[in-house]
């Protein structure tokens, strides 16, 4: 399995600023951010930006955030962040950032955890994990070739489910670990052998993304199931924000 725990900062790459055109709530704790940049920055399904926050006095914050949104040749991107209590960055982007303000960014990053449109591939995320597989699942559905992927997504309760309004479809399945929606056909669980098309389980690239606890189980099914491990690539999302 290809696995990055940590990402790696691109140095060269300028910092932009970049303008809050629109925020828009996915959960009790999660917002999407859609930034205006300054020039075209092309990205591609998968990829990461760095947000960075200056204090008065110097001090400096910067965390990774996946972008959600497809490539589509605009200057916009969409940040879906998660506000975590000791998070820095994520609690100043919920509590404090409105429309019109303006941030620091540096990106794309990233260019392994990628998918481009062309290949087969099977997505599974959990929970905030989904970020990065939502613009691959995007691109997918914009592009008109949702046949080469599927997506496996699992959240603990309908109301902890990214992007809810959108996410389902011929090309989804939706999993939930402590609750389900009523008459809901799967019952409460982890990830499961069932959960994945077997179809998707040859000729294809896998892009898992999760917690690391997730992020181990279900990499892990996947070999059991029979995906080689150089076909797995796996992100991890820690704690911080």
């Amino acid at each position: 399995m290809t696995d990055a725990t940590t990402r790696r900062p691109a140095t060269r790459m300028p910092w932009l600023t970049a303008t809050v055109v629109a925020i828009k709530p996915e959960t009790a704790t999660a917002k999407t951010f859609r930034l205006a940049l300054p020039e075209p920055s092309p990205h591609r399904a998968g990829q990461h930006y760095i947000i960075r926050l200056t204090a008065p006095d110097g001090y400096t914050a910067s965390r990774s955030y996946s972008v959600a949104s497809a490539p589509d040749g605009t200057n916009d991107i969409e940040l879906t962040i998660e506000r975590l209590p000791a998070g820095e960055v994520s609690m100043f982007m919920h509590d404090d950032v409105v429309v019109g303000d303006e941030i620091e960014v540096r990106g794309p990053i990233g260019e392994w955890f990628v998918w481009d449109g062309d290949t087969r591939a099977l997505l599974v995320g959990g929970g905030s994990g989904v970020v990065p597989l939502m613009a691959m699942l995007r691109l997918a559905r914009r592009t008109g070739r949702t046949d080469l992927l599927h997506l496996v997504v699992s959240a603990r309760r309908p109301g902890d489910l990214y992007y809810a309004d959108e996410i389902g479809g011929p090309e989804t399945t939706i999993l939930y670990t402590r609750e389900t929606p009523p008459s809901f056909p799967r019952a409460a669980g982890r990830i499961a052998a069932a959960d994945i098309p077997p179809p998707f389980l040859a000729g294809t690239t896998a892009y898992v993304c999760g917690s690391p606890a997730f992020a181990d189980a279900a990499s892990n099914l996947l070999v059991d199931l029979g995906l080689p491990s150089p076909q797995i690539r796996v992100e991890r999302f820690g704690p911080t924000g």
